[in-house]
């Protein structure tokens, strides 16, 4: 079975949501604890396309199950910065694809003119942290007890890749 990673279409709207809305029940990786409206998602994944923005989605048998995307601030002075998200179904992780994932949207944020890359990660997601320090990322900073969901506290590890700006 190939998983193609793609840069996300407007066809790939509802299983980006689909994705989104599981990842976001786990209530473990995201601080969303469910999906946006379909309107919502499908207005940021049309302004994304429409600006650029580096999203893609790993699609398996025609089927969205995972997505990453760096969404570059418009202040002035931080325009060369963008903020990571990604996710895949759980029963798509361990496998590398994360890897390919982080490897051709940063590839494309850098490819637009970024040359910052930042996030901000659940300390408890070991897994992640360890996929973002392969990648090249480094620690910048904590925010302790930055979250508080069902009795229990979680750091934000922040993190961040730099290239080409010296």
């Amino acid at each position: 079975m190939t998983i193609t990673i793609k840069p996300i279409a407007i066809e790939d709207i509802a299983g980006f949501r689909q994705v989104l809305d599981q990842v976001a029940r786990e209530r473990r990786y995201l601080l969303l604890l469910e999906a946006p409206p379909l309107d919502k998602v499908e207005a940021f994944v049309r302004a994304n396309i429409k600006r650029n923005v580096a999203q893609f989605v790993a699609v398996d048998a025609g089927q969205v199950v995972g997505w990453g995307d760096i969404r570059p601030y418009p202040q002035p002075g931080v325009t060369h910065t963008g903020v990571l998200g990604m996710g895949l179904l759980a029963e798509y992780r361990g496998q590398g694809l994360g890897y390919r994932l982080l490897e051709a949207t940063v590839s494309q944020a850098l490819a637009n003119g970024l040359t910052r890359i930042e996030l901000e990660v659940f300390a408890s997601n070991r897994a992640a942290i360890a996929l973002y320090e392969k990648f090249g990322f480094e620690h910048e900073g904590l925010k302790r007890k930055a979250r508080y969901v069902d009795g229990s506290w979680d750091d934000f590890v922040m993190m961040a890749l730099v290239r080409g700006a010296e």
